[in-house]
C-alpha cells in the first residue's frame, strides 16, 4: 500500500493517470460530504487540509502534486536551477483567470509576496517560501527565484502555494475571498458561494486551460458528525464522503451501494506540549489544583515519561479499529527521510513513573488535554484514551474537546498546556514538519508557522537548514534521518499514529485516493 515518495523522481514527471476503470462522464452535480471544516476560501489564510482541498478547485499551483504526492508541471511548464541559488520557471501560455484576463509572471510574484503575510492567519504559508530572497519577473511567462543558499526543495515547496491574481487580490482581505469578490483563480472551478462552517458551492470553469471537468456543479458540505457522514451517503444525500468513520468501515464495505477507496496517508496524529512559557502553564496544576510554578514540559524526562505511558498499538487497534499505524516518527516507511531506526516508544508504566519521580513529580500532577472533536477521525476518543493512560502514571488528565474552528484559533494562541493535533507532510519528505511544526517560530525567517507549542531548539534548526541546503539527494536524506532521530529523542512532539485515508463513494463512481488526504472533485469519475 505504501509508495516510496522519492525526491529522486524527476520533477518533470507527468501526474499519474487515473485508474483504467475510471472514465469521464456527462455533466451533472457532485455532492461531497467532508469531515473537516473549511475555515476560509482565502487560499493563503490557513495551511490546513480542508482549506487546501477547496483551494485546489479554484486556484492552480506552479507545481502540482498527484495522488501519490509526486510533483508535476502545472502553471509552470518547466523549471531549472540556473545557478545553485537561482531557479528559473517557464510559465504556461494562454492561461486565463476566471474573469478572462491573462495569467502572467507578475501574478506569481504577487502570490509569493502575499502568501506568508495574511493578517490573522492561524498557521500560514511562510515555510514554503522561506528560502526565497527575491522574485524576478523576467518577462510575462518567465519568473526567477533567488535564494540565499542552495535550496533543491524549492519546486516541491512551491507546490503548496496557490497562485492568485494581482488585479483581484491587491488590497483584498480574507473576507473578500470568502465573499467570492477576490476568489478569481485559474482553476477548473469557480467559487459560487461559501458559507463558513456549512458549505462551499462551485461551478465548472468552462474556459479552463486543462482537462474539462465532467461536473457542472460541485457542492462541499461540512458534516462534522461521523455518523452523519455515513448516514448521508447511505441515504444518497451526498456522492462522496471523506474521513470514513472506523466504526462504519466494515458495514459500508459490505453495502453493495458503496465503494471504499483507501491509501496509506502521510497524516500524523500527535501530541504537543506548551513550550512558550517557563513559568505557569494553562490547565496544568499540582494535585491540589494550584498552578505549578514552572513548566513541567520543559523537562525532557517528563516528555519521555508521558510518551512511554501511551499504548500506541491499543490506540491503533481499539480506537482506530485498524485504520491507523502506530509510529514513533512523522512519516510512513518508504518516504524521503523516514528513519528505520526510530521505532514507536515501548510502553513502560514503571519506567514512566521513575522518570516523573526523577523530574520532581513522584506524585504526578494534573492537566487538561485539549483536542478537536470534528477534525480527525476519532480525535476526541483518542484524547480520552491517552488521558486514561496518563492518569495511570499519576498525571491526572481530563479532556476538553472543541470544534475545530475554535480549537485551531486557541491552539495557535498558545492557550493550551497540552494538545492533540495532526499534520500531513504533503511534500512527502521530512523537512516539511521540521520547518513548520518543530522549527523555531520566527516570522522573519518564516519558520515554525504551525508551531502552536512553540518548541525551539537551535541545534535542530541548524540540522534542518543544513539538510535543506544539501543538493545531493542521498546526503540530504541522511541528514534528514539524523534530524528525525534527534527530534524524537528530544520528544519535540509525541507521535501516536499515522492515518490510512479512506473515502466512500456511491455505486457507479470511483475516487482516486490521495496520500495527502485532500478530497477533490477532480478525483471523482464514473466507474467503468
Amino acid at each position: 500500500m505504501t509508495t516510496r515518495i522519492s525526491l529522486r523522481a524527476t520533477l518533470l514527471a507527468a501526474p499519474l493517470a487515473l485508474a483504467a476503470a475510471v472514465q469521464p462522464v456527462g455533466a451533472q452535480t457532485l455532492n461531497i460530504g467532508i469531515g473537516g471544516a473549511i475555515t476560509s476560501a482565502d487560499p493563503h489564510f490557513y495551511n490546513a487540509s480542508p482549506n487546501h482541498s477547496l483551494a485546489m478547485h479554484i486556484f492552480d499551483y506552479l507545481v502540482g502534486r498527484d495522488a501519490n504526492a509526486q510533483p508535476y508541471p502545472m502553471l509552470a511548464e518547466s523549471w531549472r536551477a540556473v545557478e545553485p541559488t537561482l531557479w528559473e520557471f517557464k510559465l504556461r501560455s494562454g492561461v486565463k483567470w476566471h474573469d478572462g484576463r491573462d495569467f502572467t509572471a507578475d501574478d506569481v510574484a504577487f502570490s509569493i509576496a502575499r502568501a506568508p503575510n495574511v493578517p490573522n492567519s492561524p498557521g500560514g504559508m511562510g515555510g514554503f517560501v522561506r528560502a526565497i530572497t527575491k522574485v524576478e519577473v523576467v518577462d510575462p511567462l518567465t519568473v526567477r527565484f533567488h535564494t540565499a543558499a542552495p535550496h533543491p526543495l524549492l519546486p516541491v515547496e512551491l507546490g503548496a502555494i496557490s497562485i492568485i491574481s494581482r488585479h483581484a487580490g491587491e488590497n483584498a482581505s480574507t473576507e473578500d475571498y470568502n465573499s467570492g469578490k477576490a476568489a478569481i483563480g485559474t482553476g477548473p472551478y469557480r467559487l459560487q458561494a461559501y458559507r463558513p462552517g456549512d458549505r462551499a458551492e462551485l461551478v465548472r470553469n468552462d474556459a479552463y486551460w486543462g482537462e474539462k471537468e465532467p461536473w457542472e456543479k460541485v457542492n462541499f458540505r461540512f458534516i462534522g458528525n461521523d455518523g452523519g457522514r455515513s448516514a448521508a451517503i447511505l441515504a444518497g444525500d451526498v456522492d462522496v464522503i471523506d474521513q470514513v468513520p472506523s466504526t462504519d468501515i466494515a458495514k459500508l464495505r459490505r453495502d453493495s451501494r458503496i465503494t471504499l477507496s483507501e491509501i496509506q496517508g502521510v497524516r500524523l496524529i500527535y501530541l504537543m506540549a506548551d513550550f512558550s512559557r517557563s513559568g505557569e502553564v494553562p490547565f496544568v496544576t499540582d494535585n491540589a489544583g494550584k498552578p505549578l510554578p514552572s513548566n513541567p514540559f520543559q523537562d525532557v524526562r517528563v516528555r519521555r515519561a508521558l510518551s512511554m505511558a501511551i499504548q500506541r498499538e491499543a490506540l491503533a487497534e481499539r480506537i482506530m479499529e485498524g485504520t491507523a499505524q502506530p509510529t514513533g516518527q512523522w512519516l510512513p516507511p518508504g518516504t524521503f527521510g523516514y528513519n528505520p531506526d526510530v521505532k514507536p516508544p515501548a510502553y513502560d508504566l514503571d519506567g514512566a513513573k521513575k522518570l516523573l519521580a526523577e523530574a520532581g513529580f513522584p506524585q504526578g500532577f494534573k492537566m487538561t488535554l485539549h483536542s478537536p472533536n470534528d477534525r480527525y477521525p476519532n480525535d476526541a476518543k483518542t484524547a480520552q484514551a491517552v488521558a486514561q493512560m496518563w492518569t495511570r502514571i499519576g498525571v491526572q488528565t481530563q479532556v476538553e474537546a472543541l470544534p475545530w474552528t475554535t480549537f485551531s484559533v486557541r491552539s495557535n494562541r498558545q492557550e493550551f498546556g497540552m494538545r492533540l493535533s495532526g499534520w500531513g507532510s504533503t511534500t512527502g519528505e521530512a523537512s516539511y514538519l521540521l520547518v513548520n511544526i518543530i522549527g523555531t517560530y520566527d516570522r522573519e525567517k518564516r519558520t515554525g508557522a504551525s508551531n502552536s507549542g512553540r518548541y525551539s531548539n537551535p541545534e535542530l534548526d541548524a540540522m534542518t537548514a543544513r539538510a535543506a541546503a544539501t543538493i545531493d539527494d542521498e546526503q540530504r536524506e541522511k541528514l534528514l534521518q539524523e534530524a528525525v532521530k534527534f527530534a524524537m529523542d528530544e520528544v519535540a512532539i509525541t507521535p501516536l499514529y499515522q492515518l490510512v485515508n479512506t473515502w466512500a463513494v456511491r455505486k457507479g463512481l470511483a475516487y482516486t485516493p490521495r496520500m495527502d488526504e485532500r478530497t477533490v472533485a477532480m478525483g471523482v469519475r464514473k466507474a467503468d
